[in-house]
């Protein structure tokens, strides 16, 4: 197979270019961010149960709602330092149990799967930070050691202990998610039983110990599907804070071809040639991934041009 970058694949929602510097040097600086917090420049939102405020432009685009930090609804513990854009502009998110309210009608709350597709770079950038944090801290807030309630540090990216001094830092499982295609050039697509009917996907799993991400991708395979995998390729990762998740995509050709699902991670599995997906897309037979997925950009690879648009799910 071919590299990543020879097949073209896209821009991965949740992943282009922010410009966004996350400074992590200054985490632990606690006069720096207290100067950055009081700065006029400085923007600050608010992010709650996975949402955010986003509101649309008088220039057309969706942004996030952000207000200079006077503004900002007070909160001292869960105030997250994410980072700094190219104009010396620093970002904050507040975490709180519910979004503010709003003046006006036109700001509406989103999580990411809404507005990952709606968000310029920077604000999605901003926003799947954010997001990951607050899963994190909303779910780990004892010490894994002893089980002391532990306490926020380093502008929300690290949670100590005062009991027995252990630092705990934001949880991500590494997770594979793969465009499989056989000697025929046909693509791999399954449905989970929970899915909308008609919504059919790459195959995808999570690195289990002691093991390659290579083997992860042949053992996923065959599990679900039953189908044999030879040849893996990295093609692109994303972040998925769903709740703490990195998407590792791959490209990976099958050395077999019966399909025998094992009815508990898969509902159905099929081969698809390119005229069939285009027919089945087109009758509605087949729904496709969400555009926010990695795993659209992979199908994409293989099929040769954009899939139709899919409504977040």
């Amino acid at each position: 197979m071919s590299s990543g970058t020879a097949y073209g694949i896209g821009p991965v929602a949740l992943t282009g270019g922010s410009g966004i510097d996350r400074a992590a040097h200054h985490r632990l600086d606690e006069a720096w961010l207290a100067a950055a917090w009081s700065h006029p420049t400085t923007r600050v939102f608010v992010v709650s149960g996975g949402q955010a405020l986003i509101d649309d432009t008088p220039d057309g685009r969706t942004a996030l709602v952000m207000t200079p930090a006077f503004e900002a609804p007070p909160t001292e513990q869960h105030r997250y330092f994410l980072g700094t854009d190219p104009d010396g502009v620093r970002y904050f998110a507040l975490q709180k149990d519910s979004l503010p309210g709003r003046m006006d009608d036109s700001a509406r709350p989103a999580g990411l799967r809404e507005a990952g597709l709606l968000l310029g770079d920077r604000d999605a950038a901003l926003l799947t930070h954010a997001v990951a944090l607050e899963n994190w801290q909303r779910t780990h807030r004892f010490c894994s050691r002893c089980g002391e309630r532990t306490a926020i540090a380093a502008a929300g990216h690290i949670r100590r202990c005062p009991a027995c001094g252990a630092e705990h830092y934001p949880r991500t499982d590494a997770a594979v998610i793969m465009a499989v295609t056989d000697a025929d050039d046909r693509l791999l697509l399954g449905r989970q039983l929970h899915w909308p009917e008609g919504r059919f996907s790459t195959l995808a799993g999570f690195v289990e110990p002691g093991e390659t991400i290579e083997q992860t991708v042949r053992r996923e395979v065959f599990e679900e599907a039953g189908v044999e995998v030879g040849e893996v390729e990295y093609v692109a990762s994303q972040p998925w804070p769903f709740p703490a998740s990195l998407m590792l995509g791959f490209l990976a050709r099958a050395t077999s071809t019966e399909v025998r699902v094992d009815g508990e991670e898969l509902h159905e599995a099929r081969w698809f040639s390119r005229e069939e997906l285009r027919t089945a897309f087109g009758t509605g037979e087949v729904l496709p991934p969400s555009g926010i997925s990695i795993a659209a950009r992979l199908i994409e690879l293989w099929y040769g041009e954009p899939l139709p648009t899919a409504r977040p799910w």
